[in-house]
């Protein structure tokens, strides 16, 4: 795998645009107060501003684009969507869940700070998102805002991310099968992905029917996306990845590696990203950035 992605190129510089609006939009929405909370903020921000892909607040601010959405609107909502999995990352780290020292490359929150900092940072993450939906500053259509509230709301519950984070814990002792290990990663990883996209196609008010295909695009590359994830946990350079690696093979755990070998993970990976393509026909060029987002998800290495 290669992550190198050209400045120069349509991926390049949306990733360099994101990057840098999301690292401002943290900065200027999480100033530090001067008071007993500054501890706690600070701990937000280290956890919030530089690092990480942005992927998520990419695929959000890309398919509002392609619906005409004000690009303000469409930031305040891929940060609101950030703000959860910043959380749930800050929580997954933690030594009651998977016990990792290193995120982005630098120390996990709960190593930098301390465990109850950590907590509380993921927590008022959680709920600096929907405080952020909620606003008219993200529209001023109160339907349009409840509905990215659901979709959010559902996305990241027991029917989704933390569902998915539950089911990884059980996987810890438990043998499960290829269907079964799909399921987690469909609400683990996909349940954000896929509420990237369809928040992006609220803003655009895009009804739901229309967004079927939409769907249909963020589920395949979530299971592209996850397969890439366990090939850089089998294979990966943790110096690289920003994070540990070999976890998953040292708890016992099944994978798509595990259960498929890596030269058919890799092969289905590739498939599944063709496949989620495919569900773009319907557009021309305005969906030009979701094709590569697709494509560089199996050829990133962290």
């Amino acid at each position: 795998m290669s992550t190198v992605v050209p400045a120069d190129s349509l991926l390049g510089q949306a990733l360099a645009r994101i990057a840098e609006e999301v690292d401002g939009a943290f900065d200027a929405l999480l100033p530090v107060p001067d008071d007993a909370r500054a501890r706690l903020y600070e701990a937000m921000r280290y956890a919030c501003i530089g690092g990480g892909k942005r992927l998520r607040p990419l695929l959000l601010t890309a398919v509002a684009e392609m619906y005409g959405v004000q690009r303000e609107a469409a930031i305040r909502a891929a940060i609101a969507l950030e703000s959860i999995h910043v959380y749930s990352l800050i929580h997954d780290d933690l030594p009651c869940m998977d016990n990792d020292a290193m995120r982005h490359g630098k120390p996990t929150v709960h190593l930098a700070f301390d465990d109850a900092t950590a907590v509380l940072a993921g927590d008022s993450l959680h709920d600096f998102a929907f405080e952020l939906l909620s606003e008219v500053a993200t529209s001023a259509d109160p339907f349009t805002r409840i509905e990215l509230v659901r979709v959010l709301a559902t996305s990241s519950g027991a029917a989704g991310m933390a569902g998915g984070q539950m089911m990884d814990l059980v996987a810890e002792t438990t043998e499960f099968d290829l269907h079964t290990i799909t399921k987690l990663q469909q609400l683990k990883t996909g349940a954000l992905l896929g509420a990237a996209v369809e928040m992006g196609a609220v803003l655009g008010h895009v009804a739901p029917e229309g967004r079927a295909h939409l769907r249909s695009y963020a589920r395949d590359i979530g299971l592209a996306f996850q397969i890439a994830d366990d090939l850089i946990d089998h294979e990966g350079d943790a110096a690289v990845a920003g994070k540990a690696v070999g976890k998953d093979a040292d708890a016992g755990k099944a994978t798509f590696v595990s259960l498929m070998g890596a030269e058919r993970a890799r092969e289905q990976a590739r498939m599944l990203v063709e496949q989620a393509i495919g569900h773009l026909a319907q557009h021309g060029t305005e969906a030009d950035l979701l094709r590569a987002v697709a494509r560089y998800i199996v050829e990133r290495d962290h």
